[in-house]
This record gives C-alpha cells, sequence and structure tokens, in this order.
C-alpha cells in the first residue's frame, strides 16, 4: 500500500488534506483513484489507514478508516555522524541508514574528508539528501522522516554529540572484538546513541582522542578494514538486530 507523510495540521477528526508533490505524485505518476487505500504517516508514530475521497488539482482529502501506532521505529534513536565521504557515496549511506532505522544523519566534514563543501553549496545539497531520506522513508514504511542536518565541522558534531546517551565509533585500530560485542548488546540501556564513521581516509589520530575524551565506545566490527559507506550500514546492521529482538 502507498504510504505518505503529512504534518498535523493536516489532520482533522475524519479527514486528511494531502497537498504539496505528493498530489501530482498521487494524480499523475501513480494515477490513484478515488475509493483507493492509502497509509499517512503524521511523522510522529500514528498511521492513518484511509480511503482517497476527493482528488483536485491542488489536494488530494481522504477519508479516515482507522488508526494506528507504528511498530516501525527503533525504540533507541540512532544518530549518524558521517564523515563527509564523495557525493554518490553519500546519497547511498543516506538511503541505507533509512531503510536501517536511522533517526537523524548529520554530514560531518573531517580532518581526512577528501569532498569540501562551502556555505553556498550546503543548503543546496541538504535539500537534495533530503530528499532521498524522503523516499527512502516511504519506501521502507517509516512512520517518520529521518532528518538530515546540514554538514557540520567535527567541532560542532562533538557538541551536537553531547546530549546523547552512548556514542559508538568503529575504528581499525580497536582491539577487543569481545569487548565491542558487549557494547552492542547494551544498546538498549539508552534511549540515543551516536554513531561516529570516518570518511574514506579514516579518522584522523586527534579525531579519535577526542571521542575518547568523551567517553565514547571504541569498537572493532572485524579483522577487515570496511569502506566509509560500509562501516555504518554495519554498525545501523547490528544496532537494528540488537534493539529490534527481545
Amino acid at each position: 500500500m502507498h504510504r505518505f507523510f503529512v504534518e498535523e495540521n493536516q489532520i482533522d477528526e475524519s479527514s486528511i488534506t494531502i497537498c504539496g508533490d505528493d498530489v501530482n505524485h498521487i494524480t499523475n505518476v501513480l494515477r490513484l483513484s478515488t475509493k483507493e487505500e492509502i497509509i499517512i504517516s503524521n511523522r510522529q508514530g500514528q498511521e492513518y489507514c484511509c480511503i482517497i475521497d476527493v482528488l483536485e488539482r491542488e489536494f488530494v482529502k481522504c477519508k479516515i478508516l482507522s488508526v494506528q501506532q507504528s511498530i516501525q521505529e527503533l525504540p533507541t534513536k540512532i544518530y549518524l555522524f558521517q564523515g563527509l565521504p564523495k557525493q554518490d557515496k553519500m546519497e547511498l549511506i543516506i538511503q541505507k541508514s533509512v531503510e536501517l532505522g536511522v533517526y537523524e544523519i548529520i554530514p560531518v566534514v573531517m580532518a581526512r574528508s577528501i569532498v569540501k563543501i562551502n556555505q553556498q553549496n550546503k543548503e543546496k545539497k541538504n535539500d537534495r539528501w533530503q530528499k532521498i531520506a524522503t523516499a527512502a522513508a516511504k519506501q521502507s514504511h517509516r512512520a517518520t522522516i529521518p532528518r538530515v542536518t546540514v554538514p557540520m565541522t567535527f567541532d560542532e558534531a562533538l557538541q551536537y554529540a553531547e546530549k546523547l546517551g552512548n556514542i559508538i565509533v568503529p575504528y581499525e585500530k580497536a582491539t577487543s572484538a569481545n569487548d565491542s560485542k558487549e557494547i552492542f548488546l547494551q544498546a538498549s540501556n539508552y534511549d540515543t546513541i551516536g554513531v561516529f564513521i570516518g570518511p574514506e581516509g579514516g579518522f584522523d589520530e586527534i579525531e579519535i582522542q577526542r571521542l575518547i575524551t568523551m567517553e565514547a565506545s571504541i569498537v572493532s566490527l572485524g579483522k577487515r578494514i570496511l569502506r566509509t559507506e560500509t562501516a555504518g550500514m554495519v554498525v545501523l546492521s547490528i544496532l537494528m538486530f540488537n534493539l529490534e529482538v527481545e
């Protein structure tokens, strides 16, 4: 069943009004008609099973059939601090991390980042990244659309991460896989977790030392060196499994 997202002010007691780009998608791309059922999310965890009632050029009005709380979202909010990689890699990382349940994605310009973004390009890139996150959220039946922030400096990212319950950092020089397993098993003890991933060139030693100073958990992902677009997906997959399997 097709899924769409709306703001709270688009919902009343018995109906929901869809506006914007989704109207064209419903009418001209999907070619849906009245009496067809769709799922609408309020971005806060509630899902509405609806039937299309009115199709107009500027809006689509849907009648609410039932409402339920989503079970798609992870109980722990995961923040992915991704060392800024090349453009195509960042788009892949956003798409797959949304599918794996990430709550928020924070691109971070690190010491060894190959790509540098000037102030003028930040908002333009962020708009595209957010559209990719929205499409991935719809495809994977998420109840919320993960936010993609504008790129931050490493200092800004550390300050942003201070509020989180735990920070996990996969690092190729981490030695104990057994300790890493225990860290992942304790994921459900936290309401929020930050995951820091280095860019193509990896973490600078000073960056790792600063994360250790913040009492981040440095973990090993095995004996192989993983690419930046792989490492985050592995961490998210492990966390998703540990958080969802009782």
